[in-house]
């Protein structure tokens, strides 16, 4: 019964979502889309020029930069903590479990603000031109567009425990999941539209081996994996060795941003565990993967707005902050 309620909440949040069109409201402060137009109106133009030249010299760097927006996020909130490599009392948060040997892209957005520098020194956040290129690389691969909300500020310093604890892993629990992202402010809407950015990228043999040989410690796959399927992922992820060999999160359209993540999740065929549980262990997260699976505008749609609310959590605005000189390291 209770899953029902879960359901009717789901179509109630659907229905009475808020979205504002100027102004975001968060706990610390004001973002707007139009924050840099007098102090750097160029501002999102070079972003996107330089995303665009990466993305076309290499596909999977779309989804690298959607991916460390997220992974900012979920720690401390977007004020591009993970951009900071260690130094003096800093411990990165590239040491991290989620990051260690899969975060990627920090080259691309160093290019970012050096030409930001140039055109309007000591003005644009890094955690601005983190939030732009998720964006950009959202519509790069066929994605829907979005006005970002813009004027946080970057973080003086990092936690490496947040970045271990509080992004969701591949074999965490539905609940653990959720969990996290309801920590986080984001609701179940959120957390399903937010993981069909797996309709893009890749992920490691390491992050999913679990799943094809030992899914519950009786040396068997997960029953939820179709079978040829898993045997297709064992070719090339065998039982030891091979843990950085990397395999499509959606195989039918692997560069192309659109619904069909969720069509291979009806079907038994969503590579890491994280993803399959959206369909076997909760009645309202399956409902909106059938949802998206059969209507990909509603799914763009939505993922504008977790995406939006995502940006939201915790920023630093006003005087809190700094707005770095590189994003690598704090000013002095």
């Amino acid at each position: 019964m209770s899953q029902f309620k879960n359901l009717f909440m789901v179509f109630t949040i659907f229905a009475f979502a808020p979205f504002c069109s100027f102004c975001y409201s968060t706990n610390a402060g004001y973002l707007y889309p139009q924050y840099y137009d007098r102090s750097c109106p160029q501002a999102q133009e070079i972003v996107k020029s330089i995303v665009a030249k990466a993305v076309a010299k290499e596909a999977r760097m779309a989804a690298s930069l959607l991916r460390l927006h997220f992974h900012d996020c979920f720690v401390k909130g977007c004020d591009a903590s993970v951009l900071l490599d260690s130094s003096g009392t800093i411990i990165s948060e590239k040491r991290s479990n989620p990051n260690r040997n899969s975060a990627r892209g920090f080259e691309v957005l160093d290019e970012i603000k050096s030409a930001l520098e140039r055109e309007c020194p000591h003005t644009v956040s890094c955690a601005d031109i983190m939030a732009l290129a998720a964006r950009d690389s959202t519509v790069l691969t066929g994605g829907p567009s979005w006005e970002v909300p813009l004027g946080r500020r970057d973080s003086r310093d990092a936690s490496l425990s947040g970045s271990n604890q509080n992004i969701p892993a591949p074999n965490n629990t539905f609940q653990t999941i959720l969990t996290k992202f309801m920590l986080k402010g984001l609701d179940i809407v959120d957390l399903v539209a937010l993981s069909g950015s797996h309709t893009i990228g890749n992920a490691r043999c390491v992050s999913f081996r679990q799943r094809i040989y030992n899914q519950t410690g009786n040396g068997q796959p997960d029953y939820t994996l179709d079978q040829s399927y898993a045997a297709q992922l064992r070719t090339r992820c065998p039982q030891s060795g091979g843990d950085q060999n990397l395999f499509f999160l959606d195989f039918v359209s692997p560069t192309k941003f659109d619904n069909n993540y969720f069509k291979n999740l009806l079907s038994f065929k969503g590579l890491l565990n994280s993803d399959e549980v959206l369909v076997t262990k909760n009645l309202a997260s399956f409902e909106l993967v059938k949802i998206y699976a059969e209507n990909n505008d509603l799914f763009f749609e939505q993922f504008a707005k977790s995406m939006i609310k995502m940006g939201n959590i915790s920023p630093l605005t006003g005087s809190r902050g700094e707005i770095r000189k590189n994003c690598r390291k704090i000013n002095n």
